[in-house]
């Protein structure tokens, strides 16, 4: 397949060559809206222009993006992690957004300024991690594995933690255990549900007793998911949430009903800061995401370090262990 170029772009954008340098270039006396044709019209074609090839063959920037959701819970602890590892490893950090909701630009990922880029987002339908393959940029997931894309991974034993949640549930007398479960297709949420609800039905509980509701794994799910058990013909004893913010806001939404005295045990996961706070003192799973963050930084830098040598890595998975933290929103039957 002959090498695209410059003439290429401006082909599919029907504009000049002169144009797609200048526009790629940021020129502001080219209009947002050339601009943003040049752009798309260089990412559907796979286009690096000649300088920015340089650049990534020699993975000479010493910048590493971090891309992640900044109102997420469960990520604070990962950024000065992340920092720290790059900084011991000669790398500067980069700290980008990602937002479901809204068009971000990512240009910045693409034109060369970066050597490799952290994945941290939980946005199964990103359409960066495809986008990064493509222009064979150096990437890693932390806490997640995509399906149809090759690229190493650090993520917690989601499934052994939601096991071992099952079984503390069990061990405490609970029958009737309900589950907030997050998305399928999201590796961390469907890990949690599997190991959980296959740890249930090993300790002997009907399908019956353990019903899930399913929803995604924010605060919001977790007010939702309330709602959905009060209608129950049997409430449940006890409710395990995909994640923190999930288990925070059904236990909000149980207080605001003033129902505290006759509440369910609720555990979530992640551990997140808020998880600690002593008007949640919310039972977790551990999922260790500052050691996650390290491990995820260590394993770009060896991939882009073999990738300047010309050798190949096999892609990695790494499974970080998990630990269940006992506070007192988790009571016995």
């Amino acid at each position: 397949m002959s090498r695209i170029t410059s003439h290429d772009v401006a082909r599919e954008a029907q504009v000049s060559q002169a144009t797609v340098s200048r526009a790629l270039r940021g020129d502001t006396q080219i209009s947002p809206a050339t601009i943003e044709r040049v752009k798309e019209a260089s990412e559907r074609l796979g286009y690096v222009p000649s300088s920015v090839g340089r650049s990534l063959s020699r993975r000479a920037t010493g910048q590493i993006a971090v891309v992640t959701e900044l109102g997420n819970l469960t990520y604070p602890d990962t950024i000065p992690a992340m920092h720290d590892e790059l900084q011991n490893r000669g790398y500067g950090m980069l700290l980008i957004s990602e937002d479901p909701t809204r068009k971000l630009d990512h240009s910045i990922l693409f034109d060369g300024s970066v050597d490799g880029v952290i994945l941290t987002t939980s946005h199964r339908d990103s359409e960066l991690p495809a986008r990064l393959q493509k222009r064979n940029i150096p990437f890693v997931f932390l806490n997640r594995i995509a399906q149809g894309i090759e690229a190493d991974s650090v993520t917690a034993d989601n499934t052994g933690g939601a096991r071992s949640i099952a079984q503390l549930l069990l061990g405490d007398g609970h029958t009737n255990i309900a589950m907030i479960a997050g998305p399928t297709d999201l590796s961390s949420a469907a890990d949690r549900e599997r190991g959980f609800t296959t740890a249930l039905r090993a300790g002997g509980l009907a399908s019956s007793m353990r019903p899930v509701i399913r929803g995604d794994l924010t605060y919001e799910a977790g007010r939702l998911g309330w709602a959905e058990l009060v209608s129950l013909r049997e409430r449940p004893t006890a409710v395990f949430c995909s994640t923190d913010a999930v288990a925070i806001g059904l236990l909000n939404a149980i207080a605001e009903q003033g129902e505290r005295a006759h509440r369910p045990a609720v555990i979530g996961f992640d551990n997140s800061p808020l998880a600690g706070w002593p008007v949640f003192a919310l039972t977790t799973v551990d999922t260790h995401l500052a050691e996650m963050s390290r491990v995820a930084s260590a394993l770009l830098v060896e991939r882009i370090k073999q990738l300047s040598h010309g050798t190949t890595l096999p892609v990695r998975t790494m499974v970080v262990p998990t630990t269940v933290v006992l506070r007192t929103s988790h009571v016995p039957a």
